[in-house]
């Protein structure tokens, strides 16, 4: 009977310790859902946040996308720009090359030129001065007197008294000038590359004379007397001669003066280098 009794008993002893058990167990579990449930609340939380970051990060892969096509854009302008560029720049410089060695080439020429111009007038000179001191030797102590013989900017001027030239108040060689004429005559056709330029001067006085009208005519006719006389007493070649008159109009010296006047009334002599062997010289000027 009395283990009858006890089963029972421990099999509620059994059963209220195995209930105790039980919930213990429960709030356990019950504990562990609840954090589950937060853990998985928080975990959706952040795949949520993770989206958004992640939404965010392609979109800004695509904006640097975008840009980086962009740039390269106009980084191929920017080299098809600098390719025109360098283009322009090589055929200005090889332009420019040829400029130079074209201006380097005109300049020589030029130079070439200048330096054969001063040659020539150098050589000139030379023959003036040559022409110049013979002719000064040939002539007389007395005959210096009436002739004067200068070099000016390569012209030599030689200046005949017309005193000694010419008969009083007439356009007639005198005898006296017979000499001297055929010694500038000598000088003349020793020096055929030079033309001669016959030129009559005379004073401020009025002349009224036959065959005379005025100072035009007799510096005229006294410059065509000189010019026969080298022609046909002398032989100088007629093709290199020029006779012409100044009247009173090219005076070299006071004409209120006797004195004055006495200079004023001269013949010149004027031998110049032949225009055409000048000319000649313009010629030879370099191309431009």
């Amino acid at each position: 009977m009395r283990k009858r009794i006890l089963i029972p008993v421990i099999l509620l002893g059994t059963i209220g310790l195995t209930s105790c058990v039980s919930k213990k167990k429960y709030e356990g579990l019950q504990a562990n859902y609840s954090k589950l449930q937060d853990d998985y609340k928080g975990l959706g939380q952040r795949f949520h946040q993770s989206e958004v970051d992640l939404s965010s990060s392609n979109a800004r892969v695509k904006s640097l996308e975008d840009m980086l096509a962009q740039e390269r854009s106009s980084n191929d302008a920017l080299k098809k720009t600098l390719e025109s560029l360098q283009g322009s720049l090589d055929k200005s410089i090889t332009q420019g090359n040829v400029n130079i060695s074209k201006l380097v080439d005109e300049i020589n020429a030029s130079n070439k030129y200048i330096q054969h111009l001063v040659n020539t007038k150098n050589k000139s000179d030379s023959l003036n001065v040559v022409l110049t001191n013979n002719l000064t030797r040939s002539l007389s102590r007395e005959e210096l007197r009436d002739v004067d013989v200068q070099v000016l900017k390569g012209v030599v001027y030689i200046s005949l008294a017309d005193n000694m030239l010419y008969k009083s108040g007439s356009y007639e060689i005198s005898d006296r000038a017979s000499e001297t004429l055929s010694k500038v005559a000598k000088i003349i056709n020793d020096y055929r590359d030079y033309d001669v330029l016959i030129e009559g001067n005379t004073d401020n006085v009025p002349i009224k004379r036959e065959n005379i009208r005025n100072n035009w005519d007799l510096s005229s006719l006294r410059a065509s007397s000189v010019v026969q006389a080298l022609q046909n007493q002398y032989g100088v070649n007629p093709k290199r001669l020029t006779a012409g008159g100044r009247g009173e109009f090219n005076p070299i010296a006071d004409n209120s003066t006797d004195a004055g006047k006495t200079k004023n009334r001269r013949t010149q002599i004027i031998i110049t280098p032949k225009l055409d062997e000048f000319m000649d010289l313009i010629d030879q000027a370099p191309e431009k």
